[in-house]
């Protein structure tokens, strides 16, 4: 019998929050008795929390943080409970519907009620930025390899939809791309010109902050998948079967952090054009 990847991430993730609230009563100085007198609780249940057998409520959390005065964690591991079952969504459960339900309304929300795109990537250009064409065969692969419904027209409109926020001037945009994600082709020479050409107009938007790492470069970071952080409340990131959300803020600061230091490398304006020009296909 095979670990469900989504319920195992739940348990770590539950089992890491319990290992912090354990540290806060230590640092306290309380026994597990003491601190469930302090929160009119039976002890059993203050040590499920903490060997993550059961998960906290918002409230055990407060009264938690009270008893060992350790108020100024209290928002953080609020943040971490809320995305210990919610922060690895399995594909394959959402595309059971097609892909539109991968793409569907929920991110639609989030990118209206984001000010700030902070956005990395290492393989592939970003949805956002992709051309009707670049994104109907990407999702065509990625329908095949997960044996979905085939609603890849529908898939394409949710995404082409989702771009218009790009037109919106109170929205900030910093994307980084690696050289690679220029030279990965989706669908023939023409769709893959085509799309680097649509790149090119990208820049010139003001709204657009386009860096663009080269191959071959000595450089401070490597980041091991693309990510997308959303104002500062989320980081996000997909791997070939989920969907990761990262709602802590002590974890998303890192995924910020690392974000600032790959921008070290990344070519700008002229440079990061003649970047993609250069990965432009071979005319006939």
């Amino acid at each position: 019998m095979t670990t469900n990847p989504s319920s195992a991430a739940a348990k770590e993730a539950r089992q890491a929050l319990g290992q912090r609230l354990r540290d806060i009563r230590k640092d306290a100085g309380l026994t597990a008795r003491a601190l469930a007198e302090l929160t009119s609780q039976h002890f059993t249940r203050i040590s499920k929390i903490e060997n993550g057998v059961q998960s906290p409520t918002d409230q055990d959390i407060r009264d938690w943080c009270a008893a060992c005065a350790a108020e100024s964690q209290t928002a953080d591991l609020i943040a971490t409970l809320r995305a210990v079952e919610s922060a690895y969504l399995e594909y394959r459960r959402q595309s059971r519907a097609g892909m539109k339900r991968v793409l569907g309304a929920h991110t639609l929300s989030r990118y209206d009620q984001t000010t700030v795109f902070r956005i990395y990537e290492h393989n592939v250009i970003p949805g956002l930025f992709q051309t009707a064409d670049y994104a109907a065969a990407m999702l065509e692969f990625w329908i095949d390899f997960l044996n979905t419904p085939n609603d890849v027209e529908d898939a394409v409109a949710i995404r082409m939809q989702r771009q218009k926020v790009l037109n919106q001037p109170r929205k900030r945009f910093s994307v980084l791309l690696e050289e690679q994600a220029l030279r990965t082709w989706f669908g023939t020479a023409e769709t893959q010109t085509d799309q680097l050409e649509r790149l090119l107009e990208i820049t010139t938007m003001p709204n657009v902050s386009l860096g663009v790492i080269p191959l071959m470069t000595e450089r401070q970071a490597v980041a091991s998948a693309g990510f997308w952080i959303f104002d500062d409340a989320l980081a996000a990131l997909e791997t070939p079967t989920a969907s990761i959300e990262v709602t802590q803020p002590r974890e998303i600061q890192l995924y910020t952090r690392m974000f600032d230091v790959l921008k070290n490398n990344a070519r700008y304006g002229d440079d990061a054009r003649d970047l993609i020009r250069g990965a432009l296909p071979p005319q006939n």
